[in-house]
């Protein structure tokens, strides 16, 4: 509804246009009001920005590659596997893992909304959430993921996964030539967020540094 008045002393008004100022604003305000505790803040932020996110799911993948009981284990039961290893909560509460092959490509969308595994891969990107990505994943994945970057031979298959509130997926990569004796870090190193969502590849090494 459009302000076609001047009386503009609504508590709304006092607040700055700028979002990020417009949260600070609100969380100074909730805090004088003793409605959120800073420390609780502070402890939210620590854990989205260091304790999860890509980086614990890449462990999972760099594991899997070098470990082969425990990739049958994975491909088992995901969530028993990766609670294990620390990585459980909000969001990853039903895991299940999927893996690329030289026959099939695996791809995951949440045609719905944006259901994703948090504490695997962290918050989902924009286009994650978007209306395109979520329609044209299913209707047309090859050109969803050409327009990512990734051309697959045409006879591999594309598998879409429709994420839920009660699955969720992560897709193992194919490990790529080049790595035999690499160690878990530096495999780490090499996948990526879209790799594990199926809109990415892991590239060699040698392909990285051309």
């Amino acid at each position: 509804m459009p302000h076609d008045h001047d009386d503009h002393n609504h508590p709304h008004s006092l607040l700055p246009g700028d979002p990020v100022l417009r949260i600070k604003a609100l969380e100074t305000l909730l805090t004088k009001k003793g409605l959120v505790d800073p420390l609780a803040l502070d402890a939210i932020i620590d854990t989205y920005e260091n304790k999860i996110g890509p980086r614990n799911g890449a462990h999972v993948v760099a594991k899997a590659w070098l470990e082969p009981a425990f990739r049958a284990a994975l491909l088992k039961d995901a969530t028993k596997v990766v609670s294990e290893l620390g990585y459980y909560g909000r969001q990853g509460e039903h895991m299940v893992a999927v893996e690329n092959t030289d026959t099939v490509h695996n791809m995951v969308v949440c045609t719905l909304c944006s259901c994703y595994p948090w504490p695997l891969l962290g918050i989902p990107p924009t286009w994650y959430k978007s209306d395109a990505y979520r329609a044209r994943a299913v209707r047309e994945p090859r050109k969803v993921l050409a327009d990512f970057g990734v051309a697959l031979p045409a006879d591999r298959a594309v598998r879409v996964w429709d994420s839920t509130a009660e699955v969720r997926y992560l897709v193992i990569p194919q490990r790529p030539k080049g790595t035999d004796d690499w160690d878990e870090e530096a495999l780490m190193d090499l996948v990526t967020r879209d790799s594990m969502i199926g809109t990415g590849l892991v590239h060699s090494p040698e392909a990285r540094t051309t």
